[in-house]
């Protein structure tokens, strides 16, 4: 895949992480759910369907990935808002939280897609 196609790829899968996180978290509430097990398994069915439809793998990589990507990158901005470098232009670390989540995502996507292309070679 060229990196144009990827960087188009990725920019509109960061744009939907941070629109979707609104809806997301208000689904949340209308169930009465978990706010992280909602946004985490709403990022899981994001990237099940980027992987679907962006990378073509088989079935299973797709969805242990989207998974995995979607756990760990969630759980790590978590970690980075508790860090609290942005208080003063983040004071409740909600922005800072749902850029986190989007960055840290599309890095994850792309270590995934580097390691399968050097599967593949």
């Amino acid at each position: 895949m060229k990196p144009q196609i990827r960087i188009l790829l990725y920019s509109i899968l960061f744009f939907l992480y941070l629109t979707s996180t609104p809806l997301l978290l208000a689904l949340g509430e209308k169930l009465k759910t978990d706010p992280y097990r909602t946004l985490g398994c709403g990022f899981a069915v994001l990237n099940v369907i980027y992987s679907f439809l962006g990378l073509k793998w088989t079935a299973l990589l797709n969805i242990i990935c989207s998974v995995a990507i979607a756990a760990l990158s969630l759980f790590l901005a978590l970690k980075f808002t508790n860090l609290h470098l942005f208080l003063d232009y983040d004071p409740y670390q909600v922005k800072t939280a749902i850029f986190a989540n989007a960055v840290f995502s599309i890095i994850f996507w792309e270590i995934v897609y580097q390691v399968k292309i050097r599967i593949q070679k």
